[in-house]
């Protein structure tokens, strides 16, 4: 049980962090938009790699200089171009409406947008695989390692349901078009500042 709750308050400090993960999942909340899939495709995905990294992968990826040089670059330049994209809204005349279908993915298109974010975000591996996976693994019982690693699991549950669903009952609020495109400013400042971190400190 201690590991557990190790492994919950670990994680929920780490998943409660502002990031490209919580940022898009906000957004589509705001928006109504097929917000049970990102929710799920998140927690899945945050699912397998605790998993992996408590099992020992986390170790693997430090070790490669190579791996660490390909998800840097790689996640800054995908990072970047969000978070360019969402600035762009801001100068576009007409304002978000919620059930605007024009401009709404269709559900493919949700799914490839938030497993493309999660997984090209580096910093998604360095949470989950790297520093979880350390912390999980230096348990020497295996039933500690598998407590930790469902506590950090339900941390991630917990907060992308209340984030997703939460941000669905605020969309009325959050909805008018000064409050939207501030929505918009801090998603974007968000994604570009974590890009010029990786650039400048990795």
């Amino acid at each position: 049980m201690q590991s557990y709750v190790n492994g919950l308050g670990l994680g929920a400090s780490l998943i409660m962090a502002i990031g490209a993960q919580n940022a898009h999942v906000l957004r589509m909340g705001i928006r109504r938009q097929h917000v049970l899939i990102t929710v799920v495709a998140c927690v899945i995905i945050d699912i397998v790699l605790i998993a992996l990294g408590v099992a020992g992968a986390g170790a693997v990826i430090q070790s490669s200089p190579t791996l660490l040089q390909i998800a840097r670059w790689g996640g800054a330049a995908f990072l970047l171009w969000y978070g360019l994209r969402s600035w762009r809204s801001l100068v576009t005349p007409k304002s978000l409406q919620l059930g605007e279908q024009a401009t709404a993915p269709n559900a493919r298109q949700a799914l490839a947008s938030v497993v493309a974010l999660s997984l090209l975000n580096p910093h998604v591996y360095l949470d989950t695989v790297v520093l979880l996976g350390s912390v999980g693994g230096s348990y020497p019982d295996s039933q500690q390692r598998l407590g930790f690693s469902f506590g950090a699991m339900t941390a991630s549950v917990l907060w992308f349901t209340a984030l997703g669903f939460g941000a669905v009952q605020l969309s009325g609020v959050f909805q008018r078009p000064v409050v939207w495109k501030g929505i918009e400013a801090l998603t974007g400042a968000t994604m570009i500042a974590l890009a010029a971190g990786l650039v400048f400190t990795g």
